[in-house]
């Protein structure tokens, strides 16, 4: 009889052991499928979200991703699972390489980003309605000085890009003048735009005239 009770208790401790291992692998898969449907869900999110919020999406990542790993002790037969991470994480890298590339500044935003500022102007907006009577000295100190100083690595159409943008920020100095810009700042201004006028036609006639002749290569 009390080989009975103890054959039964063994039974019982190994039927808990047991379950207890197949909930911990039940856990465990459920854990490396969040994993999985997380990285699925940030491709439904808008380009706009994502740049907003890329340091939490790219923390939750890493969080989600570090819990998959550490799922897979937990499970023995873990080739299909450990699949599944691997494939996730190309398409996170793939969604993150993606996402790096359409948020990185083109051609034009970087000029914008030299000439007056990181964020200064943004979507082609160029009201500059930031330039006042207190700084419209130091943006056109920062734009001539700028220009003057990469005159020779800029092409013709960076030329035409600095064009417009400069006779946007004139644009805004008529406004500014009527705010009340003082006599000795628009002296300055103009003496500014009198050493940019010649530098920016004669280095954008250089620069056609290199893309001329390249082209005739």
């Amino acid at each position: 009889m009390k080989n009975t009770q103890l054959l039964f208790g063994i039974a019982f401790v190994a039927m808990g052991f047991t379950s207890c291992k197949d909930e911990k692998a039940a856990q465990a898969e459920k854990t490396i499928d969040t994993y999985v449907v997380y990285v699925d869900s940030i491709k439904n999110v808008t380009a706009d979200n994502v740049k907003a919020n890329w340091n939490a999406i790219e923390d939750k990542y890493k969080a989600k991703a570090e819990k998959a790993e550490m799922a897979l002790a937990d499970i023995k037969e873990n080739a299909k699972d450990q699949e599944k991470i691997e494939a996730s994480k190309a398409k996170y890298e793939a969604f993150k390489a993606e996402m790096e590339l359409l948020n990185a500044p083109n051609q034009k935003q970087k000029l914008a980003n030299a000439l007056f500022g990181d964020g200064k102007i943004t979507n082609n907006d160029m009201s500059f309605v930031w330039v006042n009577t207190k700084n419209i000295l130091g943006v056109y100190q920062q734009f001539v000085d700028t220009v003057e100083k990469n005159k020779d690595s800029y092409s013709r159409e960076d030329w035409d890009e600095i064009k417009i943008m400069y006779e946007a920020l004139d644009s805004r100095k008529n406004t500014v003048e009527k705010e009340g810009l003082t006599a000795s700042d628009n002296k300055k201004i103009a003496k500014l735009k009198l050493k940019f006028a010649p530098m920016f036609t004669l280095n954008r006639m250089g620069a056609k005239s290199e893309e001329t002749a390249e082209a005739k290569k």
